[in-house]
């Protein structure tokens, strides 16, 4: 199968303090295991980053923009400045047309959510990992808005595994 990893917003403003995500540590050790898992296979990994704007905890050059997890050589960053990781970007040139793509990172209502969505719209299969996905409490607890993300995308067409089940 060809999966490639697409790591998205997994940056230090999300996953560390002072303002980490419910279960930053947790999902960050979720990534860890996908990366290490992706890599021991041979599978393309890509990883998303946020650009904020003046004032943003994510603002280019910034503590906080920097990716959590090491990028290895031969892997590939895509900067983004909107949830969609593939408007305004090279990410639909980076995936190869018949790849499917298993998902990770930030925010699950957000950039997750509307990054698979483009996948699924342009073909891709997605896999969503459970547990490697995050979001902040809100008008419902995160975990909460996690899970109902993780509906939305399986009645999208979408698949949910966990980590160990993918690579």
């Amino acid at each position: 199968m060809n999966q490639v990893l697409l790591v998205i917003d997994a940056q230090r403003n999300m996953l560390r303090p002072p303002a980490p995500v419910p279960e930053a540590e947790a999902v960050a050790d979720a990534i860890t295991v996908l990366l290490e898992r992706a890599r021991a296979a041979g599978a393309p990994v890509v990883f998303v980053r946020n650009n904020g704007s003046e004032g943003d905890p994510d603002l280019p050059g910034t503590p906080g923009w920097e990716l959590v997890h090491e990028v290895l050589p031969g892997e590939q960053v895509i900067d983004k400045h909107v949830p969609d990781a593939f408007d305004g970007t090279d990410l639909a040139w980076v995936l190869p047309p018949v790849a499917s793509v298993v998902v990770a990172g930030m925010q699950s209502e957000w950039c997750v959510r509307e990054t698979s969505l483009a996948a699924l719209a342009r073909g891709h299969a997605v896999t969503l990992v459970r547990g490697a996905h995050a979001t902040y409490d809100g008008d419902e607890p995160a975990a909460a808005v996690s899970r109902r993300v993780e509906e939305e995308l399986t009645a999208a067409g979408a698949k949910v595994a966990t980590p160990y089940e993918l690579f």
